[in-house]
C-alpha cells in the first residue's frame, strides 16, 4: 500500500527516513507538499507523487509555485486538505472538495497550459496511485 506522507519543514529528516525505510518499494504522496524543488525531485525519485492544495493559490507561497512550475504533470496530485487551507478566494473560511478547482486553475496558470490538461493528469496520477501501480516505478 501506498504512503501518504505530510511534512513541514522537516526535508531531510523526511527524506532520510524514507531513504532508510525503502519507501521506494511502496511509492506513496508528498500530502499538502509545502517543501522545496530540490526536495520534491528527490521524492519523486523515491517514487512518490506532489501534491498540491489551496496553499499554491495563496499570493506569498512562492516556494510552492515553483515546484508547480517545475515539476512535470506526470508528479502532480491536487487537494483541497479539507476543511483547511481554503484556496483563494475562499481563504480563512472552510474549505470543501468543490475548491480542487481553484488548485487546478492555478497550476495551469503558473504552467502556462489549459486547465483540462491539469485535470487529466492529476486525476490518471490518482488512479495509478490507488491501483498500486505506484510500487517499485519511479
Amino acid at each position: 500500500k501506498p504512503l501518504i506522507i505530510h511534512t513541514r519543514e522537516a526535508a531531510h529528516d523526511t527524506l532520510q527516513i524514507l531513504q532508510e525505510e525503502g519507501a521506494f518499494e511502496v511509492g506513496g504522496v508528498m500530502h499538502c507538499f509545502t517543501e522545496s524543488v530540490a526536495m520534491a525531485k528527490a521524492a519523486i525519485e523515491m517514487n512518490f507523487l506532489i501534491s498540491l492544495s489551496g496553499i499554491v493559490t495563496f499570493k506569498n507561497a512562492t516556494q510552492v509555485h515553483d515546484v508547480a512550475r517545475e515539476i512535470a504533470l506526470d508528479h502532480l496530485m491536487i487537494e483541497t486538505d479539507s476543511p483547511f487551507l481554503a484556496p483563494a478566494p475562499h481563504r480563512g473560511k472552510t474549505n470543501e472538495p468543490s475548491f480542487v478547482v481553484y488548485v487546478a486553475h492555478k497550476i495551469a496558470e503558473l504552467k502556462g497550459c489549459p486547465v483540462e490538461r491539469v485535470a487529466k493528469a492529476t486525476s490518471q496520477n490518482f488512479e495509478r496511485f490507488i491501483s498500486g501501480e505506484m510500487a517499485g516505478h519511479a
